[in-house]
């Protein structure tokens, strides 16, 4: 699956990738695996679903927020790979979902992150995944995702692979 020419038929454009908020790589390679940093409901640099599901937000934001913090990971996955055909598989998705002390259904929230990967990479897209419900995340953002990513280098340059500079 072209994975360009299916984000048009979706009508879906990535964004610019989010920036680090502080001290760290916004992906890094080990081997044939690409490591995220987390991404969060950021769109244009402005955040985006602020608070907790199930109290200021509901299932429905969540759903929203998991859906637009996928899309700056596959921003970043582009930008780190230049190209998506490098791209093998998603491994594995950690969910943050900062949540109201007895709101309890982060599957359905995490599924607007699933059910885009899935939308736009297709087999590519299956993975693994957690959940975890904190009471608060970083700068208030409702959803945070972490992922790991699976890279074919075959019949690429892998010169520099282990550092943050990407493959275009």
């Amino acid at each position: 699956m072209n994975v360009e020419r299916r984000l048009k038929e979706l009508g879906l454009f990535l964004p610019n990738p989010p920036q680090p908020a502080g001290n760290y790589q916004p992906w890094i390679f080990s081997g044939n695996l690409l490591f995220l940093s987390g991404q969060f409901p950021i769109e244009n640099g402005a955040s985006r679903y602020v608070g907790r599901v199930g109290a200021e937000l509901t299932e429905a934001d969540g759903y929203a927020a998991a859906r637009l913090a996928a899309s700056n990971v596959l921003a970043q996955i582009q930008a780190a790979l230049g190209r998506f055909d490098r791209l093998d598989h998603l491994v594995r998705v950690e969910g943050h979902i900062a949540s109201a002390p007895d709101w309890n259904n982060a599957p359905k929230v995490l599924d607007g992150a699933s059910d885009l990967f899935a939308s736009v990479l297709g087999e590519r897209g299956r993975h693994t995944r957690t959940a975890f419900t904190p009471p608060l995340l970083p700068l208030n953002l409702a959803v945070e995702l972490v992922v790991v990513a699976a890279v074919n280098w075959t019949g690429h340059n892998q010169q520099n692979r282990n550092s943050s500079e990407s493959y275009v």
